[in-house]
């Protein structure tokens, strides 16, 4: 019999809310890195970085102080200190102890904050929840405001008296010790502060951004007048092939692209035949270490406008095909974009989602580059000749690997619509519903890296099919011919030599019904394909199932929004109303399936590799065996009993789409 005794002590009591910074105490992995405070005084200077590109500040000074704490100094406007209107405390209070609140939600005409470093709200509350103390004093209209707090709680009140005729009339000093037992090590890594002051420097033309050590005395300054250029020709390795491409655009106030007055890019490119790269990329001065959907329009607009300039003037030789990678792969660059409404992936910001973005800097690098290179063509022509390399080391590379695989081949499937690359680096196949998803498909994708086969009504439940029966199906059989690869089971040894694709795409509605053909297809591949899925080969490509139409807001121009399901569109909607939408001036239209979309919305949301979507598909070797019974008990023709009775217990958890 079951002891009692755990089961007593599960209680009302036992659900604990956790409050305030709580939840940045207990699992501060979730908010900011933890390998040292680095992160959370980052978060500090992002917020004076943030002043002087509003344009209210001129200078921010950081100092490494003998005890460990660390100060930032800017002479920006000066956060708020006055009571709430609606929390009744201390604005400056809030801005500390609370998460999701500060002046970067305020995006609309005459906003605090028109760009800034994401929505989060979090960033200046995590550094006090992780700090030991932190001391900030605030000067503005003629004031001085000083508060302290520990461990996130208020520590000393706020205190509020006339500025002395000698003190400064405006700007913020923050002062933080983080707390050791939150961090791996206390050393701030300063190479990496370095780096991060002097490209706020570099990104901020006229800013003095400054750094004293007061253990050593050391003190560095950075001024840069003439921005970006000298920065990269400082961090060059080679020497570059041609001319540094530079330049900078932003969406003027009558912009009709979807585009939001003052977004744009900044940037500055060198090619090199040879040695290391420099490549960075920011967002509203945050850095982006692992890119996203800004470089993805920097390596779009780049190679757009090269490859335009070599087939203008007949350059590509017979048999070469060019590729996105040819021209990125020698580009060292440095990229700085403004956006109005940032969407990051995590808190740490290091990787830029916002699908807008990519349009936004390929929209104004590639007629830029275009006209540079009409300009200089004998400039063009020396670029043109390193592209061209590079697209012919990659693809005898490419042969390589394909000589490999034997002359045996299986006569294609005519429902196929085959891509034009054979590198399993790039090339992927969709397996697309029905023919006039297909033909959108078909229309919408990357010819030379997307394949497309059609497939007719829905695939055969084959979890209980015998191996040497399931050619009788046509699908199947288009299937398995098309990817290059025979039915196999766990324990085999399958001949992946004729694998024809890096990525098989499951690509259905995002209806009840696709998700019933995404399921055949995940028990046909776990089935009868499984070391396919365990080599990492299989994916679900998610399209949206709602499109939104959203009126302008603010700087926001009218633009088109998609949604994955209810709760996307639930939040879509609710940002809507917050940047200040009129409930019911948007509308809402329902994919009733993929052949509603046209190519372009089909690319943009589903097939574009930047900008899509896809979910890879996977089961551990040790959970092989419950996935199975799992399975059978869900596609087994014997199994109805049981699946009556996960239905009669689970059923009120499920969503029906009616």
């Amino acid at each position: 019999m079951p002891s009692t005794k755990n089961n007593a002590a599960y209680g009302e009591a036992s659900i604990r809310v956790l409050k305030g910074l709580e939840p940045v105490q207990q699992r501060p992995g979730m908010y900011t890195r933890t390998e040292s405070p680095l992160h959370i005084v980052q978060e500090v200077i992002d917020n004076a970085a943030d002043e002087a590109l509003a344009g209210h500040g001129k200078r921010i000074g950081v100092v490494l102080h003998d005890d460990g704490s660390v100060s930032v100094d800017d002479d920006g406007r000066g956060i708020p200190f006055g009571l709430h209107p609606d929390e009744g405390v201390p604005v400056l209070e809030i801005v500390y102890t609370r998460l999701h609140a500060g002046g970067k939600f305020d995006k609309g005409a005459g906003g605090a904050y028109s760009f800034s470093g994401g929505l989060h709200g979090v960033g200046v509350s995590v550094t006090n929840a992780l700090a030991r103390r932190l001391e900030v004093t605030v000067w503005r209209e003629g004031q001085s405001a000083a508060m302290a707090f520990a461990h996130g709680a208020v520590a000393e009140p706020l205190v509020v008296r006339k500025a002395t005729s000698g003190e400064r009339r405006h700007g913020t000093r923050v002062r933080v010790w983080p707390e050791s037992k939150y961090f791996d090590s206390m050393e701030l890594p300063r190479g990496d502060l370095v780096h991060l002051l002097r490209s706020k420097a570099v990104l901020m033309p006229g800013v003095t951004v400054e750094l004293v050590v007061e253990k050593t005395r050391d003190k560095h300054t950075w001024l840069y007048a003439a921005g970006l250029r000298g920065y990269v020709q400082q961090g060059l390795a080679g020497e570059p092939v041609i001319e540094l491409f530079e330049g900078e655009q932003y969406a003027g106030a009558n912009e009709t692209d979807n585009f939001a007055e003052g977004e744009g890019a900044a940037w500055c490119v060198a090619f090199t035949d040879e040695g290391p790269l420099l490549r960075e990329s920011y967002v509203n001065l945050i850095p982006t270490v692992a890119g996203g959907t800004h470089e993805s329009g920097l390596k779009d607009g780049l190679f757009a406008a090269v490859k335009g300039f070599i087939e203008l003037h007949a350059l590509l030789p017979k048999g070469v095909k060019l590729m996105p990678e040819d021209v990125f792969s020698r580009a060292s660059f440095v990229l700085s974009a403004k956006v109005l409404d940032p969407q990051f992936q995590g808190q740490i910001k290091e990787r830029l989602n916002s699908r807008d973005a990519l349009r936004l800097v390929a929209g104004y690098v590639r007629p830029a580059l275009e006209l540079w290179l009409n300009q200089h063509v004998e400039a063009g022509r020396k670029l043109a000749d390193l592209v061209i390399r590079q697209a012919q080391t990659r693809q005898r590379a490419a042969q390589k690997v394909e000589k490999k695989r034997g002359s045996g081949v299986a006569v294609l499937p005519g429902k196929l619509t085959d891509c034009e690359s054979r590198d399993l680096a790039y090339n992927e196949v969709f397996l697309v519903e029905g023919d006039s998803a297909g033909g959108s498909a078909k229309m919408g994708r990357n010819k030379e890296t997307q394949a497309v086969l059609p497939l007719r009504g829905k695939v055969l439940n084959s979890w209980e099919v015998e191996r040497d029966r399931l050619f009788a199906n046509n699908e199947i059989h288009d299937i398995s011919v098309a990817v290059g690869v025979d039915p196999h089971g766990p324990d085999d040894a399958p001949d992946f030599s004729g694998l024809r694709y890096g990525k098989v795409c499951i690509l259905s509605d995002a209806d009840v019904d696709g998700a019933h053909i995404q399921v055949l297809l995940l028990t046909l591949f776990l089935r009868h394909f499984p070391k396919l899925i365990q080599r990492g080969h299989v994916w679900i490509a998610r399209p949206p199932l709602y499109r939104i139409d959203a009126p302008a807001r603010g700087k926001r121009p009218p633009a088109k929004i998609y949604a994955l399901d209810d709760g996307e569109l639930a939040a879509a909607l609710d940002k809507l109303r917050k940047e200040g939408a009129r409930e019911g001036s948007w509308s809402i239209g329902r994919f009733k399936g993929l052949g509603e979309m046209n190519a372009e919305q089909l690319w943009e949301t589903t097939l574009n590799p930047e900008t899509r979507r896809l979910l890879p598909v996977s089961f551990s070797a040790a959970g092989l065996a419950a996935t199975q019974a799992l399975m059978t008990q869900l596609m087994g023709k014997g199994e109805a009993a049981a699946r009556r009775e996960l239905m009669e217990l689970r059923g009120d958890a499920v969503d029906v789409d009616v």
